[in-house]
C-alpha cells in the first residue's frame, strides 16, 4: 500500500464528504478511494467511517486519527515547501540591521560581492549599537554582538566573540606592570558605557566556567561607541577591553599590545557570540537564508579577524 497516497485521498474524503468527490479532487476512481480506506481501516484494525448515511461521518478513532493525519500532512507540505525555498532565488529588498563599527569594518565591505551574486535583490542598512525592536523596526535581519536575550526571534550563530585587554606601546612605557587582572586597579580604564557594569571579568584560559576575577575599573574617559575607545588606546590614553574583530589587525601590526593573554576578558558574565537575528516563519525567507549563509562564509570559521591575536 502506498501509505502516504492513502492518507492524501482519505483526508480528501473527509474533507469533501465522499469517496466520489474526492476520487475527482485526486484525479482517481471511486474504486482507488475506497480502497485506500479500507486499507487503512485493515492496518489499523478500526472503521474510520460510518457508512450508514449518504454523507461520510467519522468514527470516534476516525476523528482521531484524522487529526494526526492532517499534521502529518501539514508538516510534511511545510518540509517541502521550506526544501523548495532554498532554490528559490532571492529578490525584493532586504532590510539590514547592523552594529555601526562591526558593519562598517566586516559588513560594508562585502556588500559589492553580494548584490553582483544575487542581483534581484536591494539591500537598506541601518546602523546602531543600541537593541532595537526588530519586528517593530520592520527590518529582515539584524546582526547583533554579545549574550543572546530571552526572544521569540530566531538565531543564527555567525561567529564567536572575543575582547582582549590591550594598550599603546607609548602607554605602556610609562604605566605600571601588568602581569593579573587586578593590576588593572593601578591603570586608567578606557570604559565602553553600554557594557553592564563597571567590572570586568576574567577566567584563565578557557570561555568555559564561572569567572575567577571580577576587577572594578575607573578611568578618564568613557564612551559609548568602541571606536572612540580604540582611537585613545592607540593614542596612548589608557588601557582598553576590545573586541578582537576591532582591534586584531592594531594588534597584528604591533600598533597595540595584547596584555593578559593567558586570561579570557569579559565585559559580562554571559556567553556571547556574532549572531544573525530573524523574525519566526514557518520557513526562512530565501533573501535572509541568502545573506546569512554568505556573510557567515564570509567571516569563516574562525574568523578572519582572529588572525595575528593569539
Amino acid at each position: 500500500m502506498d501509505y502516504l497516497g492513502a492518507l492524501r485521498l482519505f483526508g480528501r474524503a473527509v474533507e469533501l464528504g465522499s469517496f466520489s468527490k474526492a476520487a475527482e479532487a485526486q484525479g482517481a476512481k471511486v474504486s482507488t478511494v475506497s480502497r485506500a480506506v479500507a486499507a487503512l481501516e485493515a492496518d489499523l484494525g478500526v472503521a474510520l467511517f460510518h457508512r450508514s448515511t449518504r454523507r461520510l461521518h467519522l468514527t470516534e478513532p476516525g476523528e482521531q486519527f484524522y487529526a494526526q493525519v492532517q499534521a502529518i500532512l501539514r508538516n510534511l507540505d511545510e518540509a517541502r515547501d521550506s526544501v523548495a525555498a532554498m532554490q528559490a532565488r532571492p529578490q525584493g529588498l532586504l532590510r539590514l540591521n547592523l552594529p555601526g563599527a562591526f558593519g562598517r569594518r566586516h559588513v560594508v565591505p562585502f556588500i559589492p560581492d553580494f548584490l553582483k551574486l544575487y542581483p534581484g535583490l536591494r539591500l537598506e542598512l541601518s546602523f546602531t549599537d543600541v537593541r532595537m525592536d526588530l519586528l517593530a523596526s520592520g527590518a529582515d535581519l539584524a546582526i547583533r554582538i554579545g549574550p543572546l536575550i530571552d526572544s521569540t526571534l530566531i538565531a543564527r550563530k555567525l561567529a564567536g566573540h572575543r575582547r582582549v585587554v590591550c594598550a599603546s606601546p607609548s602607554y605602556l612605557a610609562g604605566a605600571p606592570p601588568l602581569a593579573a587582572p587586578r593590576d588593572l586597579l593601578r591603570h586608567n580604564a578606557l570604559i565602553y558605557t553600554l557594557q553592564p557594569t563597571d567590572r570586568w571579568f576574567f577566567r584563565r584560559g578557557t570561555e568555559a566556567g564561572e569567572p575567577e576575577e571580577e576587577v572594578p575599573i575607573a578611568g578618564i574617559l568613557r564612551s559609548d561607541d568602541s571606536e572612540a575607545l580604540l582611537d585613545a588606546a592607540l593614542a596612548g590614553v589608557g588601557i582598553a577591553l576590545l573586541p578582537v574583530w576591532l582591534v586584531g589587525e592594531d594588534i597584528a601590526r604591533g600598533r597595540l599590545v595584547r596584555l593578559l593573554p593567558d586570561w579570557f576578558s569579559m565585559i559580562s558574565t554571559r556567553p556571547g557570540g556574532i549572531y544573525g537575528i530573524y523574525p519566526p516563519h514557518a520557513r526562512i525567507s530565501p533573501k535572509v537564508r541568502a545573506f546569512l549563509d554568505f556573510i557567515e562564509t564570509r567571516f569563516g570559521r574562525p574568523p578572519y579577524w582572529d588572525a595575528g591575536t593569539g
